[in-house]
């Protein structure tokens, strides 16, 4: 679903500018990527894993490829092999590259081009899970039961080699036809193990639409509205694996930074019931909240509401580093476990830290030094990121809305009530894919009313809208 937006030429620049958005990278940090790639990777001590036919799932036109995977049924269970890219081989501790993504924090992305994390020619090139080359990679071996509960996992560093890479839709497509790689053959009935295991552990998933700005070819944008699907479950889950047994890792050992999410309280939970109730949704009181959420139609308005109102049980996410004394919060109420992120090193400065604890627990090696002085900082550091990132996204989602719809003043469309409060609401159009404010009175949540767009400021980036 897509909505062109008339203002051709238009670019995100003042955006970029109003968040100081960081630009090229400076000449020494370019030198020391460049030259971290000319020299190569050191092989000694390095597994030999080209032979595994790995394969990536990433979006379309994705370059900064993280993960690549193949998934194996074996005698009693799975075995997931989990190629991670190593960033470790390129950056140096305390030199001018680790400085600069310091500073960074994380991959910022933006419709007219990425603030990378990494210098692209480590990003989109050397350290990049492309297919058909070789590269560095933390390959994770994860030994699952039958059932999908996991019983063993050990990551080393290794030489990887992916075969194929692979868009959500191809695969998608692939599996409808009964034709998908022999890699994620697999992928499947492991991924619906996961999600049954996530669902009865009291994982909560918000099976919310994304909001996406694409080019239109003609030199201006269109907003689209890209519903999850099986194939990003499937995926994500072995991601959230992988995290999982990290963080059992660095539990064990008493050293690490984990994902945390403190649970929500009664009053949260009695507020969700309110709701689902006044949605006409019923919710058994021997029902969970993840195993409701879990089962409703995204198609639906009200289960969209709902979703929305859920938001509420996945406040307070944090960093949490340990060294010596586990903390008191270890777990991710979101996903009811211990979790670590290690998953996305190219575009997450934290994963790297992760990452370099987990390959010297599995060796018997101790923690390195200089990622045992990088802990206290990070929660710091990954907060401001997240912080920068969030706004910048919600600032180009915003502007582009105020674009498509600049010339629509008056008009009148058909929008889903999604969380309502007093005298105002936020409200959800499907063509185009737009969420915004409305005024008006007793505005009925999960139910399709009429509103009237009363404003569209490019400027401000800001749009309203009135109910008709």
């Amino acid at each position: 679903m897509v909505v062109r937006t008339d203002a051709a030429g238009v670019d995100f620049a003042p955006i970029r500018d109003e968040f100081a958005l960081p630009g090229q990278f400076p000449g020494p940090v370019l030198e020391e990527a460049e030259r971290a790639v000319s020299e190569g990777v050191a092989r000694a001590g390095r597994l030999d894993a080209t032979d595994l036919p790995l394969v990536t799932i990433d979006p379309a036109g994705a370059k900064d490829l993280d993960q690549a995977m193949l998934v194996e049924r074996r005698a009693g269970g799975f075995r997931v092999h989990y190629a991670i890219a190593d960033l470790g081989t390129f950056v140096t501790p305390g030199g001018a590259l680790d400085a600069e993504v310091r500073r960074r924090g994380q991959t910022l992305y933006l419709p007219d081009g990425n603030v990378p994390l990494h210098p692209t020619v480590l990003s989109e090139g050397a350290a990049s899970l492309l297919p058909d080359q070789v590269c560095p990679a933390a390959l994770w071996t994860l030994d699952c039961a039958a059932d999908g509960e996991l019983t063993s996992a050990n990551v080393r560093r290794a030489l990887v080699r992916s075969v194929a890479r692979f868009d959500y839709d191809t695969v998608r497509a692939a599996l409808a036809a009964g034709a998908p790689h022999p890699s994620l053959a697999e992928l499947p009935a492991f991924g619906r193990l996961r999600r049954e295991r996530a669902v009865s552990r009291g994982a909560v998933e918000l099976q919310l639409p994304d909001q996406e700005v694409e080019p239109d070819g003609q030199g201006g944008w269109r907003l689209a509205l890209r519903p999850h699907t099986d194939v990003d479950a499937w995926n994500a889950e072995v991601s959230l694996l992988t995290g999982m047994a990290a963080a059992r890792l660095m539990l064990d050992a008493g050293v690490g930074v984990l994902r945390t999410l403190p649970e929500a309280d009664d009053g949260a939970v009695r507020w969700l019931r309110r709701s689902a109730r006044s949605l006409g949704i019923a919710w058994p009181r021997e029902t969970t909240a993840a195993e409701l959420l879990a089962g409703l139609d995204p198609a639906q308005p009200e289960a969209l509401a709902l979703f929305m109102d859920a938001t509420r049980l996945l406040r307070g996410a944090a960093y949490t580093v340990f060294d010596g004394t586990e903390p008191e919060l270890t777990t991710h109420a979101g996903l009811a476990a211990s979790y670590a992120h290690v998953t996305a090193p190219l575009r997450r400065l934290v994963d790297r830290f992760g990452t370099e604890i987990c390959l010297a627990l599995c060796a018997d090696e101790p923690v390195p030094e200089w990622v045992r002085e990088a802990l206290p900082a990070l929660p710091e550091l990954m907060a401001g990121s997240d912080a920068l990132a969030a706004r910048v996204d919600k600032a180009c989602l915003d502007q582009v809305e105020a674009w498509v719809l600049g010339n629509r003043i008056g008009l009148e469309f058909d929008a889903i009530v999604l969380r309502a409060d007093g005298g105002s609401a936020e409200v959800f159009l499907t063509d185009p894919p737009v969420i915004a404010k409305c005024g008006g009175e007793n505005l009925p949540e999960g139910e399709t009313v009429r509103v009237r767009l009363v404003r569209a400021d490019a400027r401000a980036r800001k749009v309203s809208f009135e109910r008709a």
